[in-house]
């Protein structure tokens, strides 16, 4: 099957438009006529190399479409249904076996391998050489993605494709990092540093577990303008002075919870500068491979968690519709982070990612 596909040839080089082959789908993956993808941080520091697979490469992770053909053994979805897409796991090591795929032991070769776990290659191009793709066992820059069956979501017929798509990776991972993973009790405080895609999923999330107070830290006035409007209580500037203390003074003497999203080592160091007694700080952000931080180990003896977490700590096809029915009851309004770009513009669509210009960019097929 031939596809349209956003190729990245080199490090840091545009998304340039190519037309390549799509393998034929095996007894348990789907083919998907991708309508919408959202762009993520992760395909922009893969873009530049943080992170494998090696270009050449077709990334995107927030795929959503319509089923165009199932191997034959897929079961739960079939020709026609209305799909999301989201991150691949094994299903029988034991962190899958416990319910907890975002932890799966082969979740990096799965997802940043680049090619199925097998070592076979997806996507080739016109003269049969390989292209890594696969990505997030998707790679949904393009008008087609193979997907194993497990990581589609089916999804209601009456949410549009370009909200749907970033549901995938970004908004369950900010929503899941509270509501799945930190799962405050009404009444905790939060701050949540970093008001993108991730962080603001984060603040709604809070807000639907009745935390409070909600602090929202950014650079970007707009962003934070939006939190509020989202379910912040109080906004602050990232680079202000004193804004450990102000954090404290806001809370009485420090945080419940802390949601770092930015992938700085000095954030993350003020984010648990931040915690109370007890606080626990969950690390979403995606640093180079290596990046080390310096901690008060002193601090950490007062019961002070850090925690890294991986999708929200998501099982996509139980949290996502979680998802679409707060969306539907106006609890959830993750589709004013949305703006969309026609496929041929996904170059400006990453930049104005990149210029804090959209929150989440959805490029449309």
């Amino acid at each position: 099957m031939y596809a349209t596909a956003a190729v990245m040839a080199g490090k840091g080089a545009p998304f340039q438009l190519r037309e390549v082959v799509l393998d034929e789908p095996r007894p348990d993956e789907v083919v998907v006529r991708v309508v919408a993808s959202g762009i993520c941080h992760t395909d922009l520091i893969v873009r530049d190399q943080w992170y494998p697979p090696e270009p050449p490469v077709v990334l995107g992770h927030e795929g959503a479409g319509i089923v165009e053909r199932v191997g034959s053994d897929v079961t739960s979805v079939r020709p026609g249904d209305r799909v999301a897409m989201s991150f691949d796991f094994c299903r029988t090591c034991r962190n899958c076996l416990r319910g907890r795929p975002a932890y799966c032991t082969d979740f990096f070769p799965r997802n940043f391998g680049g090619r199925r776990p097998d070592g076979s290659a997806t996507v080739r191009t016109g003269d049969g050489s390989p292209i890594n793709a696969s990505f997030f066992g998707q790679s949904s820059f393009s008008t087609y993605a193979l997907a194993p069956e497990h990581t589609v979501v089916p999804l209601p017929s009456d949410l549009p494709l370009e909200v749907a798509a970033p549901l995938g990776c970004g908004v369950q991972t900010g929503a899941g990092a509270v509501l799945n993973s930190l799962a405050p009790p009404p009444g905790s405080s939060i701050v949540v540093f970093g008001a993108g895609t991730v962080g603001l999923s984060a603040i709604m999330a809070a807000d639907v577990a009745h935390c409070g107070p909600i602090i929202a830290v950014d650079l970007v006035p707009e962003r934070l303008a939006l939190a509020a409007e989202l379910g912040a209580t109080h906004g602050l500037h990232g680079t202000a002075d004193g804004l450990v203390e102000q954090i404290l003074e806001i809370t009485g003497g420090g945080t419940d919870f802390a949601v770092e999203t930015t992938a700085s080592p000095a954030v993350l160091r003020t984010a648990v500068d931040s915690l109370n007694f007890g606080g626990t700080c969950g690390v979403i952000g995606a640093a180079p491979m290596g990046t080390e931080v310096s901690l008060d180990m002193s601090a950490l003896l007062f019961d002070k968690s850090v925690r890294g977490i991986i999708e929200g700590g998501s099982v996509p096809r139980l949290f996502i519709p979680q998802l679409i029915d707060l969306y539907g009851r106006g609890r959830f309004p993750f589709d004013r982070l949305i703006r969309t770009y026609p496929f041929a513009e996904i170059n400006r669509a990453a930049e104005d990612s990149e210029k804090g210009v959209t929150v989440k960019p959805v490029v449309l097929m």
